[in-house]
C-alpha cells in the first residue's frame, strides 16, 4: 500500500482566530484531513508569533486557546498529529542552517515583510525579516509533498522551493521541493472598513469564531455598507454588502449573486440579522467544545506534548541527516 503523501500547515497563536482565519485556514485544513487522503502536521506556530508584539505572561495560554481551535474545529488528534513548533528544536537549527545559503536579496523581497514592518514600525526585528527561513524549516522537515496555503504565502513557499534547491545542489538531494495545495479561500474584509482585510487589531471590525451570538448580532448590525437599499452583488459599487455577502455565501456553499437574489427583496436590516443568526448557529457547536476543551487545559497540554513527541522523532532525524551532509556531525 503506498504512503499518503504529507501534508504541513501551521497557524500563530496570536489571539482569537476570526472567521477569516477560520474560512481561510481552518476549514480547509480539518477538510484535508477529513478526505483520508493525506498524513496530516499541524502545529502551533508559536515561535512566528513572538516575532510581533505580545504579552509573555499571555503567549502560553494563547497556545491553549489554539490547541483547543483546532480540537473544536474538528483536527482529530486521532488522525493527525498537532505539535507545538518551539517544543522541536530542529525548527530552529535548520533554520540558522538555511539561513546561510538563503540570499538577502531573497528575503528583501518579501511582501509580508514590507507589510508587517509598515504595521509595527517600532518592532521590525530580524526575526520578522527572517520568518520566512523560519517557515522554510517548518516545512522541510517533514518533507511533505504539498502544503495547503492562500494567494498570500505563494511566496514563501516559493522561496522554501528555492531554499531546498540550493541546499539539494550544494549538498546532494535532502530535501523534496514541496508543491502548493491551493486553498480556495475567501477572503473576509473589515467590518467597519472594507477595503481592508478582518484583523484582530481591531476587534469591533472583527467577528471572532467564538464570540457570543449577541456579539455577532451587534457587530453585523453596525457594519458598513452604503446608502442604497438594493442588494446585490458589487465588490467595487458596493463594497461592504459584498463583504456580507461572501461571508453569507462562504458558510451556505453558495455562490454570492445567488444570495443577493435570495434577498433582493429584503432590507439591509434583514439580511444582517440573518447573517448574524446563520454565522452564530454555524459556530454554536464549535463554541460548547472549545469551552470544554479549555476546561480541562492538562488534557490540551498532553495533546501538544504527545503530538510533539511524534513530530520530533521524524523532525530529529532528518536535523542529523542535514547535520552529517553539512559536515558538522559524523555518520
Amino acid at each position: 500500500m503506498d504512503k499518503k503523501p504529507v501534508l504541513v500547515s501551521g497557524l500563530q497563536p496570536t489571539g482569537h482566530l476570526h472567521i477569516g482565519n477560520y474560512l481561510g485556514a481552518l476549514k480547509n485544513l480539518v477538510d484535508l484531513q477529513n478526505s483520508g487522503d493525506y498524513e496530516c502536521y499541524f502545529f502551533i506556530a508559536d515561535l512566528h508569533s513572538i516575532t510581533e508584539s505580545y504579552e509573555p505572561k499571555e503567549k502560553y495560554q494563547q497556545i491553549l486557546d489554539l490547541t483547543a481551535d483546532y480540537l473544536a474545529a474538528g483536527i482529530d488528534p486521532k488522525k493527525s498529529v498537532i505539535f507545538q513548533q518551539s517544543r522541536i528544536p530542529a525548527h530552529s537549527e535548520l533554520a540558522w542552517i538555511l539561513n546561510t545559503i538563503t540570499p538577502m536579496g531573497e528575503l528583501e523581497r518579501m511582501t509580508q515583510f514590507k507589510d508587517k514592518a509598515g504595521r509595527q514600525e517600532s518592532n521590525v526585528n530580524v526575526g520578522l525579516f527572517d520568518y520566512p527561513v523560519l517557515m522554510a524549516a517548518d516545512i522541510l522537515l517533514y518533507a511533505p509533498k504539498l502544503v495547503p496555503v492562500g494567494d498570500d504565502q505563494l511566496q514563501h513557499l516559493e522561496l522554501t522551493r528555492t531554499v531546498a534547491r540550493k541546499f539539494n545542489a550544494k549538498f546532494g538531494n535532502a530535501f523534496i521541493e514541496p508543491k502548493a495545495l491551493l486553498t480556495k479561500t475567501p477572503r473576509v474584509m473589515s467590518l467597519k472598513d472594507p477595503s481592508k482585510k478582518m484583523s484582530k487589531s481591531q476587534p469591533d471590525s472583527c467577528l471572532f469564531i467564538d464570540d457570543t451570538p449577541e456579539e455577532i448580532q451587534r457587530k453585523i448590525a453596525r457594519a458598513v455598507t452604503d446608502s442604497d437599499i438594493a442588494i446585490k452583488y458589487d465588490p467595487v459599487g458596493k463594497a461592504g454588502l459584498a463583504n456580507l455577502l461572501d461571508i453569507y455565501a462562504a458558510l451556505t456553499h453558495m455562490e454570492p449573486k445567488t444570495v443577493a437574489e435570495e434577498f433582493a427583496d429584503a432590507k439591509y436590516s434583514e439580511f444582517k440579522k440573518k447573517l448574524g443568526a446563520l454565522v452564530s448557529g454555524h459556530f454554536a457547536e464549535f463554541r460548547e467544545k472549545k469551552k470544554a476543551a479549555l476546561a480541562t487545559p492538562k488534557k490540551l497540554e498532553a495533546f501538544l506534548v504527545s503530538g510533539s513527541k511524534k513530530a520530533n522523532i521524524i523532525a530529529t532525524k532528518k536535523i542529523e541527516e542535514i547535520k552529517q551532509r553539512v559536515g558538522v556531525s559524523r555518520d
